[in-house]
This record gives structure tokens, C-alpha cells and sequence, in this order.
């Protein structure tokens, strides 16, 4: 044989030995796979070639899955134990899964296609663990975030109720519903949403703190918006349209016109007077309203709900007139006065001034209250301008018809003090009546700078009526005049050059006075303290003092100690009696003057004959 020959049979022997190898792993790699004997090459008790280790790492990598820590892969459940369920990734060895995972699928089964994240490559048995829960949050936030970024529907299952919402389960990852985004319309009963499966859109991602905002009412303002336009563009002042009450204040009424939102003040609910709205109406009431009145982009829109019925001054009887007696409810007070509601809608106005015939004015307060039920005397009526003046003092008799009868010019009564001016004191005599007493009518000795020096507001104060005017309305009273006037008394008892023992109660500018009494307090000029040794009295000093001046209409009393002893002094006393006495004679005629005056009348009537 030749050495050509020699080695074609060399390499067609090696062919011979490896070609079956070779061949059947690369054709029947799962059973070259399987018959592998992993005892024997783990014990070391058949050596492998490296080409065959080589070959079985290549036949692993080509047909087995390398999964990432952070990879979500699908596997096939192949087995279900009591406890786990086994699950075939493809990879090198099946993994286990506990079944607690599955809890929210209880009709797991074999053959069923699962996602799984690789928890743990190996356990302390070699085992390969994996988890669904961490594989659905993974994909359940991919699937979050791709529906908020395409504004994707998604189904999501109400929980429970939390604080200010409900908590949400969306694909399996928890998010927050805020009450305010459960609806359009404001949400009273948060329960009745619990363990119901509803449609959400996400619209909100806080991807720090992992936390999903979604809402109902987004899917539902997007079904409004279009309606709205719809009822918007066929609005028209005047129309009557059917609404639900959807929220109350204290100012008016929400109505849900069918998407759009109109307002009904207060003031439009009722033709009465209302303290709140939830007097007439209720939440989720079914009402008829008209439209009173739009912004230019009709965003804003008032309605009217008392205007459906007739104004109730139109349903006034024709038969109401001035001076008819009516029935009615207080409703208002106001400073000025109180309204009172005689008909539903209709209301007078009781002017403080017509609730008493007193013309000391109070407040309103002081005769009714509101809700009191009163009778009025109707005294102006304008149907034009729905205006209607109402008394209350008309329904009983005017004391001042009779005024002449009861309080006569000199007559003395007792009245009670009601108020305090600078310039007197207003007294009440009876409900209606009211005097005032000057400040120089209410004592006849004390010298009053304010009317509350004398007396208090609620005082009684016996008075003498001094002027009346009737047409007026007017009654001039006086204090003083109820006692006699005590310096008629003491124009005798200090007259001029009388002489009285006192002491000096106080030195003054240019000299001192003297209390003789309560009422009297008199005088001394400084020349006159001096006493007969030259020396001058003092205070506390007590002494002889001679009038020297007597003035009862003035109240002014002069005396002088220095006119006991000189005869100068005394001299100048005689001389102001001389003068007074002359003074008192020229003041009143004697009978020639009168006879001397009638004869000259007499003559001068003869003349013109």
C-alpha cells in the first residue's frame, strides 16, 4: 500500500470513530441531552473529552433561555403540588413558584402560560426560584406607564375607602382614587363604590415614591364636554329646563343642567325671604328652572326658580287698600325699622317711628322680634313699585288728642327720665308723651353744668307743667317748680345790712366765701376780710358778716366783715338799701302816675275831637 493510500485510510478511520458523535448530538440534541450521564462525569468516573464538553456547552447555550435578574419571562406551569407550582422557562432547570402568588387566580392550571422573574438562581438544594408577584409589578408598572402616556382606559377594582378616596387595584399594583375624581358631581356616599370594578384613566406618576393618582371623572367629563357644548349652544334667556340640585351653600343652588352647571341665588329661590336655601329645596331634587341670564361664553349661568310662579304682589286682592288692618310675620329688623310679611312674597315695612306714638325713638328691637305674628294698620300702598309702609301704633288711640284734659298748663305729675341733652333732661310721662325740663328748671339753689349731675336715665322726677303745644307736639316741664323756690325765704332772712355769724370756708381770687347754708353761699371782697385790729380773716376763721348785696334773680350774695365796725362801711350799706328801696319804688307806679297817665289819655282823645 502505498504512504498516499496509507493516510487516506488514517483519516477516513478517524472519521469513522467521530462522525457518530458528532452527528447525533447535532441531530438529536434533546436526547444526546437526556441519556447524558451526569453521575458519572460529576463523580469523575468516565472521562469526557473536551470536545464533548465543548460541544454540550454550545447544544445549552443554543437551546436553553439565559434570564436576567430584572427579566420577565413567560413559563409553562408543568406541575401543581399542595404547596408550589413547577414552571418550565426553558431555562436549565424548572423553578418553583409558591402558590400563594397565585392567589388571585384559584383556577390555576397545568399547561398555563405564566409571567416570572428569576428570584433566586439557586437555592440551598440547587433548586431555581421564581416569582410571579414580582413579575406582574414589573409589567403591571410598564403597563401604568404606557396607559398614562397614551391615556389608555383602564379597568381597576375598588378595595376599600381610605382618607379622602378609595384605593384602587390596577393591574395589580395599588393607586389612589381621590373623592374628587370619583365623579362630576360631588360624592356623599364613598361606600357604595367598594369591591366594584370601574374604567380609569392615569393621571398621575410619582415614580420616586411609587405612587398612582387615576381617575373616573376624567372619562366622564370627556362624555359631558360634547353634551355640554350641545345644551350651551341652544341656550336662550327665558327657557325652562329641567336640573338636579347637585350642591347647596349658603348663597344659592348648583343645578346640573345635563352637564352644565347653572346657579340659583337666593334670592331667585323663593319670592319669600329664606335664611338658607335648604329651606326650599334638597340635594338631588329634580326642579324646573329658567334661565335668567348668561356670560357672553355661557360659562356661567343664572337661573331663577321663583320666577316659574306669579309675582305674589300681581295675586294682591284689589281689595287691599290704606288703612286696612292686617296680619303678618316679622322677618327682618333692620335699625330703621322691621319687615313684616303680610302675604307670601308681599312684605311692609313697620318705620320705627310708627311702632310707638312716643317720640323718644329706639330701636325696633324694642318692640318685636323676629317670627313675632303682629297686627298692622296699612298706611301707604304703591303696586307699581310693590311698596308697602305699615304702623303699629296706629291701632291704638294718639295720647295727644286729649293732651289738654290729661296735662294742663300747671298740673303736677311724676315721669320717668329718658334721656340727657346739654341743655336739659327729656321725660316720659306716658307711652307717647314727653316733656323736657331746661336745665335752669330743675333746681332753684344748685348751679348744674350737665343734667347727669342732677339725676339718672330711669329716674322718676315729679314735674309741673309749664307750656304746651299741642300743633307741636311739645311740653315744656319743670322740676324746680314742684317745691317753693326757697330764695323768696331768704331775700328776707338775708336782706342788705342784716348781720350773720359764720366761718370762712374757702379764700378765693380777690377774697373768700362763705356757706350761710346749703343754698347760700356768699361773697367777701378781699377789703372786707379786714378785721378791727387791721389784721384780715382766714380760712376756718368764723366772724360777723353784714349783706351788703342781695340779688335773688342772679343768686348772688355780697358780705363784708369790715362794715361791722366802720362806720364807712356802713355808710355804703345804707346807701344800696336807699338805692334798692328807690329801685323797687320807680319799678312799680303809684296811683297820681296812673291818674297823670289817664288824664293825658283823656286829653289827647279830646284833642283829636
Amino acid at each position: 500500500m502505498s504512504e498516499k493510500e496509507t493516510n487516506q485510510a488514517e483519516v477516513e478511520a478517524t472519521e469513522a470513530v467521530q462522525a457518530p458523535v458528532i452527528s447525533e448530538a447535532q441531530a438529536n440534541p434533546e436526547k444526546f441531552l437526556k441519556e447524558f450521564d451526569w453521575h458519572n462525569y460529576e463523580e469523575g468516573i468516565e472521562q469526557v473529552a473536551d470536545t464533548k464538553l465543548e460541544e454540550f456547552e454550545k447544544l445549552v447555550s443554543e437551546n436553553f433561555v439565559d434570564t436576567l435578574d430584572d427579566e420577565v419571562v413567560e413559563g409553562t406551569v408543568i406541575t401543581i403540588t399542595d404547596r408550589d407550582a413547577i414552571i418550565d422557562i426553558n431555562a436549565k432547570s424548572e423553578g418553583v413558584i409558591s402558590l400563594n402568588e397565585f392567589r388571585y387566580n384559584p383556577n390555576l392550571a397545568v399547561g398555563d402560560k405564566v409571567e416570572v422573574l428569576i428570584d433566586v438562581r439557586e437555592d440551598a438544594t440547587g433548586q431555581l426560584v421564581l416569582s410571579h408577584r414580582k413579575a406582574r409589578v414589573i409589567k403591571a408598572w410598564d403597563r401604568v406607564n404606557n396607559a398614562h402616556d397614551t391615556g389608555e382606559i383602564v379597568n381597576g377594582f375598588v378595595k376599600c375607602r381610605t382618607k379622602g378616596g378609595m384605593i384602587v387595584d390596577v393591574f395589580g399594583i395599588e393607586a389612589f382614587l381621590p373623592g374628587s375624581q370619583i365623579d362630576v358631581k360631588p360624592i356623599r356616599d364613598y361606600d357604595q363604590y367598594v369591591n366594584k370594578t370601574m374604567e380609569f384613566k392615569v393621571v398621575k406618576i410619582n415614580h420616586e415614591f411609587k405612587n398612582i393618582v387615576v381617575s373616573h371623572k376624567a372619562l366622564i367629563e370627556a362624555d359631558i364636554e360634547e353634551q355640554k357644548k350641545e345644551i350651551i349652544g341652544q341656550l336662550e334667556k327665558g327657557q325652562v329646563l329641567e336640573g338636579i340640585v347637585k350642591n347647596i351653600t349658603s348663597y344659592g343652588v348648583f343645578i346640573d343642567l345635563g352637564g352644565v352647571d347653572g346657579l340659583v341665588h337666593i334670592t331667585d329661590l323663593s319670592w319669600s325671604r329664606i335664611n338658607h336655601p335648604n329651606e326650599i329645596v334638597e340635594l338631588d331634587q329634580k326642579l324646573n328652572v329658567v334661565i335668567l341670564d348668561f356670560d357672553e361664553n355661557k360659562s356661567r349661568i343664572q337661573l331663577g326658580l321663583k320666577q316659574l310662579s306669579k309675582h305674589p304682589w300681581e295675586a294682591l286682592g284689589e281689595t287691599v287698600k290704606v288703612g286696612d288692618k292686617v296680619k303678618g310675620k316679622v322677618v327682618v329688623i333692620a335699625d330703621y325699622g322691621a319687615f313684616v310679611e303680610v302675604e307670601e312674597g308681599v312684605e311692609g315695612l313697620v318705620h320705627v317711628s310708627e311702632m310707638s306714638w312716643s317720640t323718644h325713638l329706639r330701636s325696633a328691637q324694642d318692640f318685636v322680634s323676629v317670627g313675632d305674628e303682629i297686627d298692622a294698620v296699612i298706611l301707604t300702598l304703591d303696586r307699581e313699585d310693590r311698596k308697602m309702609s305699615l304702623g303699629i301704633k296706629q291701632l291704638t288711640p294718639d295720647p295727644w288728642t286729649d293732651i289738654t284734659t290729661k296735662y294742663p298748663v300747671g298740673s303736677k305729675h311724676t315721669g320717668i327720665v329718658r334721656n340727657f341733652t346739654n341743655f336739659g333732661v327729656f321725660v316720659e310721662l306716658e307711652e307717647g308723651i314727653d316733656g323736657l325740663i331746661y336745665i335752669s328748671d330743675l333746681s332753684w339753689t344748685k348751679k348744674i353744668k350737665h343734667p347727669s349731675e342732677f339725676c339718672n336715665v330711669g329716674d322718676n322726677l315729679d314735674v309741673v307743667v309749664l307750656e304746651l303745644d299741642v300743633d307741636g307736639r311739645k311740653l315744656s316741664l319743670g322740676h324746680k317748680q314742684t317745691t317753693d323756690n326757697p330764695w323768696d325765704k331768704y331775700e328776707t332772712e338775708f336782706a342788705l345790712g342784716t348781720t350773720h355769724t359764720a366761718a370762712i370756708t374757702e379764700m378765693v381770687d380777690k377774697g373768700a366765701t362763705i356757706d350761710f347754708n346749703e343754698d347760700i353761699v356768699a361773697f367777701v371782697p378781699a377789703r372786707h376780710l379786714e378785721k378791727e385790729d387791721g389784721s384780715k380773716l382766714g380760712k376756718g376763721e368764723e366772724a360777723e358778716f353784714k349783706i351788703i348785696e342781695f340779688n335773688k334773680e342772679f343768686k348772688r350774695v355780697v358780705a363784708s366783715h369790715t362794715a361791722v365796725f366802720r362806720e364807712e362801711e356802713a355808710k355804703i350799706v345804707k346807701q344800696a338799701v336807699r338805692k334798692q328801696e328807690a329801685q323797687a319804688a320807680e319799678a312799680k307806679p303809684t296811683l297820681g302816675d296812673a291818674n297823670d297817665a289817664l288824664q293825658a289819655l283823656k286829653d289827647k282823645m279830646d284833642g283829636k275831637k
